[in-house]
């Protein structure tokens, strides 16, 4: 694994990064530096998009005091035109995903060291981060998990998200957010793609993602989950079961869930998004409110 050297200025951001897999493969980051950050924050976008549509979300943590990291996964945005192509995810398929956002990982920790780590995966990039914990804990000070569900059968949707809202003549993306508009620039952008024409993997490549949270984690890593209470994926269950598996399962002391009423897949895009945002940086800062991660 290689990497290009990253400067140490602060700035609104992003600069962009190359992070090279353990494939060889360039995966795209983007970063929003901060000079004396509270934590670094490395957002895991979901499967048919790319990390620019979580600018807003950087931004907004930034303000706050925290340095973001953001890749675009194999097969995605700015990785994916440079590689095999969009929804493409290469050899491996999730395990080379898995291992790619671990470099990643391991890179933002170190170019923000000794500032904490903490993960915000989102739908497909919050099943990737269950997976990075379970496997590297040691990486790990927070996690918060977002548009996200207990990856068993029965209580995972696997099959089609959109379905339950899908409108005449609408684009297909109503399932994302109760703002149409949403739903709209998804369909309009280029570097977005739908999983339901084109999966980026087979049926047996997805079971891939599944799985409980392991038994006897570190118990000084911090869960924050938050989802809509009409999202697809897996809903309020589907979160309620994943909360009590790393509570009880897992042994994990510091366990949240916020379900918003209403709200749908993409709680950062949401109608509600301020507050949505607002939760999230509390929560960071009851944990993370000192720069360099003194904790309070």
């Amino acid at each position: 694994m290689t990497t290009e050297s990253a400067g140490a200025g602060a700035t609104a951001g992003p600069r962009e990064e190359i992070v090279t897999d353990p494939q060889g493969v360039d995966v795209h980051v983007y970063v929003w530096d901060q000079a004396a950050p509270r934590a670094v924050v490395h957002v895991s976008h979901g499967v048919g998009e790319h990390a620019g549509r979580y600018a807003h979300v950087a931004r907004a943590l930034h303000d706050a005091g925290y340095a973001v990291v953001a890749d675009d996964h194999r097969g995605h945005g700015a990785t994916g035109t440079g590689h095999l192509g969009l929804g493409e995810l290469g050899k491996g398929a999730h395990r080379a995903v898995f291992d790619a956002v671990e470099a990643v990982a391991r890179q933002a920790r170190a170019w923000f060291a000794p500032a904490p780590f903490v993960m915000l995966g989102h739908s497909w990039g919050s099943l990737v981060a269950q997976k990075l914990l379970a496997r590297a804990p040691e990486l790990f000070d927070g996690l918060v998990l977002s548009g996200t569900s207990y990856a068993l059968p029965g209580v995972i949707n696997g099959g089609d998200l959109g379905k339950r809202f899908r409108v005449e003549g609408g684009t297909g993306f109503e399932w994302l957010s109760r703002d149409p508009a949403v739903g709209a620039a998804f369909a309009a952008d280029p570097l977005t793609f739908d999983v339901n024409t084109h999966s980026p993997y087979t049926w047996y490549q997805a079971l891939q993602l599944l799985g409980r949270p392991p038994r006897h984690l570190r118990r000084d890593v911090s869960v924050l989950i938050q989802g809509g209470a009409e999202d697809t994926l897996g809903g309020t269950r589907g979160m309620r079961l994943l909360a009590d598996a790393y509570r009880n399962r897992s042994g994990l002391t510091d366990v949240s869930l916020m379900v918003y009423p209403g709200a749908r897949h993409e709680i950062y895009n949401e109608t509600n998004k301020d507050e949505v945002l607002g939760d999230l940086v509390a929560w960071l800062d009851a944990r993370f409110g000192t720069a360099r991660g003194d904790r309070p």
